[in-house]
């Protein structure tokens, strides 16, 4: 995952403003996602080993913190993350994280698709990525 390190948009939407930049922290051994709309932070992802497992943290806008376990890939070049537990979650009110996979089968291209629960049921999302060219801010 350590390849990710950069800036990323939307492949397909070139003049969006969203942009997800990873970079590494603490030694190396964290990476973090974050979510920008132009120079505005949106949201925060941490990913980071638990043991022998992949943990992802999702510091969503609506206030809670979906923590996400990673599923045994076999070598496959997918990431797969599962819903585990939460922080300050009223799952009556707020939708939240129970889905996150990173596809990277394609050379120069992330797809990235995440699911989110609400009371009206599930709401599945993909994007796929390329390195922006313009420069990291």
């Amino acid at each position: 995952m350590k390849a990710l390190v950069g800036t990323w948009r939307v492949a397909d939407k070139p003049q969006s403003p969203l942009r997800i930049r990873f970079s590494l922290t603490a030694a190396g051994t964290v990476l973090v996602e974050e979510w920008l709309r132009g120079d505005k932070p949106h949201s925060l992802t941490i990913y980071h080993r638990d043991g022998g497992s992949l943990m992802a943290v999702h510091y969503c806008p609506q206030g809670n913190q979906p923590r996400l376990l990673a599923k045994p890939t076999n070598g496959s070049k997918t990431i797969e993350w599962r819903f585990l537990d939460a922080a300050d979650l009223d799952p009556a009110s707020e939708s939240y994280l129970v889905a996150l996979g990173f596809d990277f089968g394609q050379p120069g291209q992330l797809r990235r698709t995440e699911t989110y629960r609400a009371v009206t049921g599930d709401e599945p999302s993909e994007l796929v990525l390329v390195r922006d060219s313009a420069p990291t801010p």
